[in-house]
């Protein structure tokens, strides 16, 4: 159940972020709410998932990989350019998240 949780905390954190893009500066009403309840979903699911994960491997992943699944989303919905540059530092972070992950066993 903790990366069941990590994994739901991480869509909202998803979510939470492009949500605040469509918000325009929380003047729509209906994004707004939508942003404020994806910004608790997930901060619930990720304090569920950090009951049996280390805050430092829990907080990292979520992050992280929110980020990049936030770049991918951006670049599809937004039409945000993806560089060559951006590309290699997503790589990292999911490197970096895989490591965390295999070595905290």
């Amino acid at each position: 159940m903790t990366w069941l949780f990590l994994g739901i905390a991480i869509v909202f954190e998803i979510l939470f972020a492009l949500g605040t893009n469509a918000t325009q500066g929380f003047t729509r009403l209906w994004p707004s709410v939508l942003t404020l309840l994806a910004a608790a979903g997930g901060i619930y699911a990720l304090s569920r998932a950090l009951l049996d994960l280390d805050v430092s491997v829990g907080y990292t992943l979520w992050t992280g990989i929110g980020g990049v699944g936030t770049v991918v989303f951006g670049s599809i919905l937004f039409k945000e350019r993806l560089t060559l540059a951006r590309l290699l530092s997503f790589a990292s972070i999911i490197g970096g998240a895989v490591i965390l992950r295999v070595t905290s066993a």
